[in-house]
């Protein structure tokens, strides 16, 4: 059995974390040699006792039986694996301080090696921060460079829908299992990106997100990245662990100013005090990766190359009941008699076509 196929089988393997498999990667340049070693051995070695007991279960369980199982679990579900010892794995990713082992995907793999530039923001953006975060990643997408967010809401969420107006296309880096849908609001979002873009986790499958995964999780939007663009973000925003990750990792750090007396601008307007590129466009972020990017001068949208698609009858009925004002959720759930799930999905297709925008507090509107 080679070092791939045992690095996953650990991976599956609860208690066992990065840490713990340096340490045996380190001790073991062939993990075929661990595989008849004992829990008191491991003990040893330097491992705890429950971590010890844990890594002698995740070799013991490395039966050809088991990897089947495993292998097959992630093939049907159209998972694909990856691990540090694979060619395909991405090489920037490849040369930060911590690159995660193994890393779970679903969508288009080849995005994994392509020019990148992560957006990340607050949560709770202002209606500047949303169309800001859909403009520039819609650009970015424009000039073939893949945009990276989180999924999260707020301005992760509108920098993945500006990316996929566009060909550049999109990944989301996921705090938790790949199957996991957090937001549980974004799954509509999720399964465009698993289409159209990339979804990349490196947790195995039912792992739950909880806080402590999130800064995780920012050290490979970082670390797949040439630069991060911070849009709005507070003084205190998980947005500026991700900048401060980016700058570990030798990344561009870039950030879009906002109203001096907005607090959704103070962590912008800290990053640029510390030295972070200031940018006002596009071109600000792209004229630092010139030799590295192989734009499309025009970079005229899809849906301006293509004849303007027809709303489906789904589409007709939110478009007539935005008419008149802005909606929330619960009003179009009212008017339309849509489900939840369908709802979101219908949304989605008006957000990408730009037939419809959200502001703030759930609020939808015709562009």
């Amino acid at each position: 059995m080679d070092n791939r196929t045992l690095l996953i089988m650990l991976h599956q393997t609860d208690a066992i974390g990065w840490k713990t498999i340096l340490r045996i990667v380190s001790l073991f340049s062939e993990l075929i040699e661990a595989v008849h070693v004992t829990s008191a051995d491991w003990m040893q070695l330097g491992l705890t006792e429950a971590r010890a007991n844990a890594v002698a279960k995740g070799f013991m369980e490395a039966t050809t039986e088991r990897v089947e199982a495993v292998m097959e679990k992630y093939r049907s579900r159209q998972i694909e694996i990856i691990t540090i010892f694979d060619a395909n794995y991405p090489y920037l990713l490849k040369q930060t301080a911590e690159p995660p082992w193994v890393l779970y995907v679903r969508g288009r793999l080849e995005l994994l090696n392509s020019p990148s530039i992560g957006i990340v923001g607050t949560r709770n953006p202002t209606v500047y921060g949303r169309k800001i975060a859909e403009q520039f990643s819609e650009e970015l997408s424009a000039a073939n460079v893949c945009v990276i967010s989180g999924l999260a809401r707020g301005i992760d969420s509108s920098a993945h829908v500006g990316a996929l107006r566009q060909k550049g296309s999109t990944i989301a880096v996921l705090g938790c299992g790949i199957e996991h849908i957090y937001p549980p609001e974004n799954k509509s979002l999720y399964m465009t990106i698993a289409e159209q873009g990339l979804l990349v986790s490196e947790y195995p499958l039912n792992t739950k997100s909880h806080p402590g995964m999130f800064p995780q999780r920012n050290r490979i939007i970082a670390g797949l990245s040439f630069g991060v663009v911070v849009v709005e973000a507070a003084l205190k925003s998980g947005s500026l662990i991700t900048a401060d990750q980016a700058l570990e990792e030798s990344r561009d750090v870039f950030a879009i100013p906002g109203p001096v007396s907005s607090p959704k601008s103070q962590g912008t307007l800290a990053l640029i005090k510390q030295g972070a590129k200031l940018v006002s466009c596009v071109d600000d972020i792209l004229e630092e990766y010139r030799h590295r990017i192989t734009s499309d001068p025009t970079r005229h949208s899809k849906h301006e190359q293509e004849e303007p698609q027809k709303l489906s009858v789904d589409e007709q009925t939110i478009t007539k009941l935005l008419q008149q004002r802005p909606l929330s959720i619960d009003e179009l759930l009212a008017g339309s008699q849509f489900t939840f799930g369908h709802l979101h999905a219908v949304l989605l297709n008006l957000l990408l076509t730009k037939r419809v925008e959200q502001l703030p507090g759930s609020l939808y509107a015709i562009c």
